[in-house]
């Protein structure tokens, strides 16, 4: 089952787009990455995907075929938005309760024992909780839905590095022992190499790479050789960066095929971090086709 498909997806305000021609397909049991600037899109995809928004062109699914908000997807998923929304003047307790009476679906002896466990108190008001604890209540009253797909928007931009770890670890337990597959925007990319297993990087409105991060990993390396040399190199493969400095070049290129390591007399092939790759795409001038290494076309080999 795939948890999100769009296809041309694009939201329009006024005469800016938001987000522009994306296409992408998410399956399930993944902890998906969603990364790129500020203005690059990611809110307003998570928007789109949760029902919060109308596409302007393109469509978008979610749970294998699901309207996103319609009643079918409501009932599967769980957005937490920015800045861990919670009522600061309402107690733990009462935000339970609200969210027990506002959706169909909501398992409150889990969110009480999850709360408990927490040291988070039902009489303390949401907000005289840290960051770290709101950014918790608001991931429990998300659990307590049992959704299928969570998504998250920038939940760990204002948490300290105790808490970030603290909330990551509640994220994959939920992943390993109910099965929910993620979205998770982020800018803190050394917390994204330590979890994600799937990245989609925007830039401009636009996707500029998708795919599992192993293939992803696989498939790019950065080439170390002579400058005399460079622009021959660089025509057999997809340059995603090219730095030049004195004698020496060093290209990030995108070979066909994951394990499909480049070689050329005189040059070396090195791995890429996570880090690197997204930094690479993102300062890559904006692509005008999509690349998705799960279902590749002539066009992106």
């Amino acid at each position: 089952m795939n948890v999100l498909e769009a296809s041309d997806l694009g939201k329009r305000y006024g005469d800016t787009w938001a987000l522009r021609d994306f296409t992408v397909t998410l399956p399930t049991g993944h902890l998906a990455a969603l990364v790129g600037p500020n203005g690059a899109g990611k809110t307003t995809l998570m928007n789109m995907s949760a029902g919060l928004a109308v596409p302007t062109t393109g469509t978008a699914t979610v749970l294998a075929g699901r309207a996103p908000g319609s009643p079918a997807a409501l009932d599967g998923v769980a957005f937490v938005a920015q800045d861990a929304p919670v009522y600061r003047n309402l107690s733990a307790g009462d935000m339970l309760h609200l969210t027990r009476n506002l959706n169909r679906r909501f398992d409150r002896r889990f969110a009480q024992a999850r709360l408990d466990e927490l040291g988070i108190s039902l009489k303390k008001k949401a907000g005289q909780l840290s960051g770290g604890q709101q950014a918790q209540l608001a991931l429990t009253l998300a659990l307590a839905r049992r959704p299928e797909l969570l998504i998250l928007d920038e939940p760990l931009a204002a948490l300290d590095p105790l808490a970030r770890q603290d909330f990551l670890a509640t994220v994959l337990t939920a992943m390993a022992d109910d099965g929910v597959s993620v979205l998770l925007s982020s800018h803190a990319l050394a917390d994204l190499e330590r979890v994600a297993d799937y990245l989609v990087v925007l830039s401009g409105g636009r996707l500029q790479v998708a795919g599992e991060v192993d293939d992803l990993l696989a498939c790019h390396h950065v080439l170390t050789g002579p400058v005399a040399e460079a622009d021959a190199c660089a025509a057999r493969y997809r340059v995603v960066q090219d730095r030049r400095a004195g004698a020496q070049a060093h290209l990030l290129v995108r070979t066909g095929e994951p394990g499909d390591v480049p070689g050329r007399p005189g040059w070396e092939a090195h791995p890429v971090s996570l880090e690197e790759l997204v930094m690479a795409y993102l300062r890559a001038p904006q692509r005008t086709d999509s690349l998705q290494l799960a279902e590749p076309t002539e066009a992106t080999r």
